[in-house]
Formats: C-alpha cells, structure tokens, sequence
C-alpha cells in the first residue's frame, strides 16, 4: 500500500453484532472459487406486521368481552357460526348476532401434531360446534378431556364456550369444554 492509498483508506468501528465469522476458507488460486462450498449462517429477522381484522373486528371484539358472535341474514335468515358480512346464499349483508355458549360436538379429530400455537400442546382435540338454528359449525378447540379417551360418544355431547382472561385477538381466545 502506497502513502497516498493509506491517506484515502477509512477505519470504521467494527462490532461483534450480527455475523461474525472466523476462518472463512478461501483457496489459493481463484480458478478453485468454483469448487468451493457456500458460506451457510443463520441470522435472525423479526418483522413488525401490521394487520387489520376488517369486517371480523366485532368478532374479535365479542372474543375479548367473553361473548361469541356469529351473522345472519336478514332477508333468508341463513345464520353462520363462522361469521360472513355478506349471506352466501342470497349475497344480502348479515348482521351480527350472539351465539348460545352452549352447543354439541358435530365432529371431532384428535391432532397429533400441530401449528406454532398448540406445538407443545399435541396432542389436542378440534372439534365442530353446532348449535340448534344455526345453518354452519364453527372450528374450535375441546379441552378438559384425555385425546387417548377418543371416542364416537363424543359426538352429540354438550359442550360450553370458555374464555381466555388474556384476549390475544385470535381464533384461540375462545375454547369449549364439555358442558
């Protein structure tokens, strides 16, 4: 290096923060970069995602205040567990209703593995919901039963909508136990 490159040449503070590597292989000739295998790290990424429920607020809303909440159709009278802004049967909007705590197992399935929210969970029991005057089911968990227990009894029993104390603005916040 010649004085006038060192007069040019900057230092900047060097840190321990993300990736730091230590005897990264690099060959001796060039012609051998081909042949040489990638460079593999794991770095950290975390992202702040803004989402908005849209026309499913007041469902979430009914969640945080222990009330579940489902639509129906004015002009059909169609009504949905799941809640739908408009009616699927005849496209009019549907107004919000509240749905009975109490229901009746349709289906269940015992769940083995699972997504990120019931990982350490598995396993653990869906079931389908229904409700007398309510046209769809509604996808929930059923707690406070052995998965191992499984059986076709199951099917009709009562069932009770709970609550989580700690709303998290999701589906979860709302769970059944037999009732």
């Amino acid at each position: 290096m010649n004085e006038q490159d060192s007069k040019r040449r900057i230092k900047l503070t060097e840190t321990e923060d993300g990736n730091v590597l230590f005897n990264v292989p690099f060959p001796k000739d060039l012609k051998d970069l081909k042949g040489m295998a990638p460079i593999v790290i794991k770095q950290p990424y975390h992202i702040d995602y803004i989402h908005s429920y849209g026309q499913d607020s007041p469902f979430f809303a009914g969640l945080a205040n222990g009330k579940l909440l489902g639509t129906r159709c004015g002009p059909c009278r169609y009504t949905y567990g799941t809640p739908r802004l408009h009616c699927m049967v005849c496209g009019e909007p549907c107004a919000w209703v509240e749905l009975p705590r109490e229901g009746a197992v349709h289906t269940f399935t015992v769940c083995h593995f699972g997504g990120e929210e019931f990982l350490g969970e598995t396993p653990f029991i869906l079931i389908l919901v229904e409700w007398p005057g309510v046209d769809t089911l509604f996808l929930s968990r059923l707690v406070g039963v052995e998965p191992e227990a499984a059986s076709l009894a199951w099917i009709g029993m009562k069932v009770c909508a709970q609550f989580k104390r700690l709303s998290k603005f999701k589906p979860t916040d709302v769970y059944f136990v037999p009732g």
